[in-house]
């Protein structure tokens, strides 16, 4: 059984940075879909971006150029460094691993940004 272990979520003001980690308990095969979700209180759950294993990325239009999503192969770990935020960013994150034949998710991390 795959787990993902997310770190790094935290409490910053409105403006900080924080950087996101998720790494998978086990050696996956690179050739999938790494990404970062989030969901604030009464809110759908909504794509924050994705990298492919060749590195081509996507971002929610809400995030761009302020948010950037890396992968390490190797670690079987998938990062996501937030700048600027705001309070709309507050929300849990999570990390999601998904190929052709498995999906997997984190347990989120708590991202608060205060005024």
């Amino acid at each position: 059984q795959v787990q993902l272990v997310e770190s790094g979520g935290g409490l910053v003001q409105a403006g900080g940075s924080l950087r996101l980690s998720c790494a998978a308990s086990v050696s996956i095969s690179s050739s999938n879909i790494m990404g970062w979700y989030r969901q604030a209180p009464g809110k759908q759950r909504e794509l924050v971006a994705n990298i492919i294993s060749g590195g081509s990325t996507t971002y929610a239009a809400s995030v761009k150029g302020r948010f950037t999503i890396s992968r390490d192969n190797a670690k079987n770990t998938v990062y996501l460094q937030m700048n600027s935020l705001s309070p709309e960013d507050t929300a849990v994150y999570y990390c999601n691993v998904r190929s052709f034949v498995y999906n997997y998710w984190g347990q989120g991390t708590q991202v608060t940004v205060s005024s």
